[in-house]
């Protein structure tokens, strides 16, 4: 039997998994797939295909770092800034993009020492993070935003909020880092981490490979994502290059060795999380936590979902997260025990 076959690459994936994720939630088999809500894996509307991107790509330079962003759209109230996680790229944003520009300007940005942008001279923190976001807004004259974190850039949201309080009108964060990353066992999450690394240095370099094959793609993939024969194959191919990005490490050290958990309940801005009930990355239980911390923040949890909701649900995300924006301006709140049980509990 081939190591890569389904059974054999899952129970050696669920092994692996074992007391070193912090999540006890374990990967899914690939013919489990059909249990994933229909909207699984379906485009956002619009289709992110249909836009021309390499005209929208922008470097600036923010405190002699040089930071590349993708802007678009237009509209009256704060813009929407999408901010990636560890091994992420402005990519990671394709489904939330052309939908948050139909109402509001929308950024998302390349953090430096990922996609591209280079490694910064100062050295990564999530505290430098947030205050190169803070002025990059300043300098595209954004006065206030909305803040869309996932994983990584979640931690670098709230970080943001509570260091830069007036530049965050309202903050989202999806499967955010932040607590459990820094709570649990140092020495196997870095192991785990650093593991994953070279496995995914060695998956870049045959990423059309790895991608057009369903059972490899799985056992790459699942740690990240529920379902991943269920997304699309351009999608996946425009995010796997950022797992091999030089600030990988360093932005992982910094992750790992900072705590702000005692100062969660300085964000006073309207609060939104959206998380994947079966994220192997960041527990599920950490949304418990943040809302327990962050004073009037709200819960959406998906329902046979990884790491990566806004790529594996985009139309669902996307629909919460319009809904939350839209409050500001009188819009519907979000209220996800309203919602059916396959698109969200809480």
């Amino acid at each position: 039997m081939s190591v890569l076959s389904p059974k054999n690459g899952l129970r050696r994936a669920r092994r692996a998994a074992s007391g070193v994720y912090p999540s006890n939630a374990r990967p899914a088999a690939p013919w489990e797939a059909h249990r994933a809500a229909d909207d699984y894996g379906v485009p956002g509307s619009p289709d992110w295909r249909d836009t021309h991107w390499p005209a929208l790509v922008r470097t600036i330079e923010v405190e002699g770092c040089e930071i590349t962003h993708v802007d678009l759209g237009e509209g009256d109230g704060p813009p929407i800034v999408f901010v990636h996680g560890l091994g992420g790229n402005w990519q990671n944003w394709l489904e939330c993009l052309p939908r948050a520009a139909r109402e509001r300007r929308a950024i998302a940005v390349d953090l430096p020492g990922f996609g591209n942008s280079p490694m910064p001279r100062e050295n990564i923190s999530i505290s430098f993070y947030a205050r190169i976001l803070d002025r990059l807004l300043e300098t595209l004259e954004i006065d206030a935003a909305v803040v869309v974190g996932n994983s990584m850039g979640g931690f670098v949201g709230a970080e943001l909020a509570i260091n830069y309080p007036a530049r965050v009108e309202r903050l989202v964060l999806g499967s955010a880092a932040g607590i459990s990353s820094t709570t649990r066992a140092r020495r196997p999450t870095m192991t785990m981490f650093r593991v994953s690394g070279v496995i995914s240095s060695a998956a870049l370099a045959r990423s059309r490979t790895v991608v057009a094959r369903p059972r490899l793609r799985h056992v790459v993939l699942s740690p990240v994502m529920r379902h991943p024969s269920r997304l699309r194959h351009d999608v996946l191919l425009e995010i796997m290059p950022g797992s091999n990005a030089p600030g990988f490490m360093p932005a992982l050290d910094a992750l790992l060795d900072y705590d702000f958990t005692d100062r969660l309940g300085e964000i006073r801005c309207p609060t939104l999380l959206m998380w994947g009930r079966e994220d192997m990355i960041v527990p599920v239980g950490d949304a418990d936590e943040y809302e327990r911390r962050i004073e009037g923040s709200r819960k959406v949890v998906f329902d046979e979902t990884g790491h990566v909701p806004m790529l594996e649900r985009p139309q669902s995300f996307n629909d919460c997260l319009m809904e939350f924006v839209n409050e500001a301006a009188g819009g519907v709140s979000v209220d996800a025990s309203a919602r059916s049980p396959e698109v969200a509990s809480a």
